[in-house]
């Protein structure tokens, strides 16, 4: 919790459940990634946190942006950034979606399939186009490996074809998965894209440019490595790889940019304790998986909790949502403990919520307002 966040909360005891984000710390971490890998160019995620607030601030540090819809690429837009800095990073895009940001001056798009690759061809000639490599995500708290990527075959074969098409094959890119909290991930990632980068540059394709994804973690309850020991460990992988001939690198991040500058206040709903033999209590929030907390699927992302009663005695915990459904449970089986004199009416804080939350809010599930939203 910044110092901003601290007095707004206090003056203005804003309804609950809302976010509240700092946008002087997404600022501050912008630069600290910049610090940490001077030669990457930043593509931030608009979909961790897409508030105009923050691509505003975003756009005047000279950002560019990774957009996953045509929708955010009109926000970036809509907020001054320049058609040339945004990259269309989804692979599987509507033919209209393509045409649309190619007519408004988008020229960087993203594949990992031959289908994907004639509608850009058609849609968006001679844009430059970079294809997505599917790579490991072992170590990452939200892997994303199921769903994007093509094999190293594959896309040698898809750049290859990029060519005859008429497009611009760019480069390549892969992820290792959101909040990754290893950087052998990256080292690994970069040593097998890196090769098929060569192999596609000595077949005559005028390679320029690898993207290495987002990733790069906030810390939750537990502790992460520092920004530095990821940008170390991916300078040291690229120049093993690619000696003092580095190609354009491309990094987008979300998580790391926006996540510790926001929290969402909450309410404490009811505490329950439903079963006497047990000294597990239930505490159900007015924010559950439906309102915004999606990321606790599977217990995966573990948000710090903050309550008006710490340092007082703790106990065991079930943490769930307002909504009836039974799905609306965040926290059952990952060991939460909170103080024994929780009570209904309590507000508490759930800390570096700033991304991956108000886009996956729903509106108006059981009837309950989408979730408020403040940027200081």
């Amino acid at each position: 919790m910044t110092p901003k966040i601290a007095r707004f909360l206090a003056d203005h005891q804003p309804a609950t459940p809302c976010l509240v984000l700092d946008v002087d710390r997404v600022e501050e971490n912008f630069r600290t990634l910049q610090h940490a890998l001077p030669l990457a160019r930043i593509y931030y995620a608009v979909k961790a946190n897409p508030a105009p607030q923050v691509l505003e601030r975003l756009v005047g540090l000279s950002s560019f942006f990774d957009a996953a819809s045509i929708e955010e690429v009109s926000s970036c837009l809509e907020a001054g950034a320049r058609p040339e800095a945004i990259s269309f990073g989804n692979t599987i895009k509507k033919a209209t979606a393509i045409r649309r940001a190619f007519e408004a001056g988008v020229s960087l798009f993203a594949f990992d399939s031959e289908e994907e690759l004639q509608k850009l061809a058609k849609h968006a000639p001679g844009a430059r186009v970079y294809c997505r490599i599917l790579v490991e995500n072992e170590g990452a708290d939200w892997p994303l490996s199921r769903k994007f990527g093509t094999t190293i075959e594959s896309a040698r074969e898809l750049m290859l074809m990029a060519a005859d098409l008429g497009l611009d094959p760019y480069g390549l890119s892969f992820h290792v998965g959101s909040q990754q909290t290893t950087t052998r991930a990256y080292e690994i990632a970069i040593g097998k894209v890196a090769m098929l980068f060569t192999d596609l540059t000595e077949a005559g394709v005028n390679m320029r440019m690898m993207n290495l994804g987002g990733g790069f973690p906030t810390r939750y309850r537990d502790d992460v490595p520092e920004i530095d020991q990821f940008g170390n460990a991916i300078m040291d992988a690229m120049t093993a790889h690619f000696g003092n001939n580095l190609p354009e690198m491309v990094i987008e991040p979300g998580r790391f940019v926006v996540g510790d500058a926001g929290l969402v206040s909450a309410e404490v709903v009811l505490v329950s304790h439903r079963d006497k033999s047990s000294p597990v209590r239930w505490v159900y929030l007015d924010i559950g998986r439906f309102g915004g907390l999606a990321e606790t699927e599977g217990e995966s992302i573990k948000y710090r909790i903050a309550t008006p009663h710490d340092g007082s005695t703790m106990g065991p915990v079930a943490i769930a949502g307002p909504t009836c459904d039974g799905a609306d449970i965040m926290y059952e089986k990952a060991n939460y403990r909170l103080p024994l004199a929780l009570t209904s009416g309590d507000r508490v804080a759930l800390l570096s919520t700033g991304a991956y939350v108000t886009t996956y809010a729903s509106t108006k599930f059981n009837g309950f307002a989408p979730l408020g939203e403040h940027y200081i």
